[in-house]
């Protein structure tokens, strides 16, 4: 593995224990005991249970340290400079239908900057992680946003609900957080999407602009309502000239 940091290497080890018990409720997914928390929101077993063996592997290792978390919410410790973001499946309607795209989700703000995130797949053992200065990587290897100039060749991913159809190339993937860290290995060219919450996109944002990209339009301020505009540089003006509307 590339040089890490020792934050790198605690967020990496949680999220590899937390998918443990993602990958076997996975296979056992008729199983599971779900709760219903909203038409399009679900908390299960799972969620619960992965959130908490992260917050115990990352409290273990920096006991000060502050956290925002899917299930948990806020929780303010002796230090609040830094701060872990944490979903603990980013895809959890894809996890309940047998769909395998969902993903892990930690990142590191310090002093109101994100400075470290992890997108992890353990269904297709694909870890995405980056930090400032660092670059952006999948697998160990170093990744970078796509470099298209032609916006007709573009493959872009959308989110959420939007007044109009696009009239350009587009997928809806049921992850944000893996939508970003595909733009950011070059797969998506772009996302959108509004009213999202942090934990969805903190990994993916810094995951982006390490890997060359641009991600624009934030609210980061706010826990929830976050919109995001990412793309690579080459075609980020027309993309957001495109989604004006939407």
């Amino acid at each position: 593995m590339n040089s890490i940091s020792s934050n790198m290497n605690i967020m990496i080890k949680a999220s590899e224990k937390a998918s443990k018990i993602l990958i076997r409720d996975f296979g056992e997914i008729e199983k599971l005991q779900v709760s219903k928390k909203s038409p399009s929101d679900f908390v299960t077993n799972s969620d619960l249970k992965a959130e908490k063996i992260i917050i115990e592997e990352l409290e273990k290792a920096r006991p000060n340290f502050s956290f925002i978390s899917e299930e948990k919410g806020i929780k303010e410790n002796k230090d609040i400079n830094n701060t872990w973001i944490i979903d603990p499946i980013d895809g959890t309607i894809n996890f309940l239908h047998g769909i395998p795209h969902f993903a892990i989700s930690i990142a590191l703000r310090s002093n109101n900057e994100i400075v470290s995130g992890l997108i992890f797949d353990p269904i297709k053992d694909e870890m995405f992680y980056a930090e400032k200065n660092n670059g952006a990587f999948l697998n160990n290897q170093r990744v970078r946003v796509s470099n298209k100039n032609n916006f007709d060749d573009c493959l872009f991913a959308i989110g959420g609900k939007i007044a109009n159809e696009p009239n350009f190339t587009i997928r809806r993937s049921g992850s944000a957080a893996l939508d970003l860290a595909y733009v950011a290995s070059g797969r998506f060219d772009g996302y959108f999407q509004k009213n999202l919450n942090l934990w969805d996109v903190a990994a993916g944002i810094i995951l982006v602009r390490e890997a060359g990209g641009k991600v624009e339009d934030l609210n980061l301020d706010n826990i929830k309502n976050v919109n995001v505009v990412a793309s690579n540089p080459n075609i980020s003006l027309k993309f957001k000239e495109k989604i004006a509307n939407f």
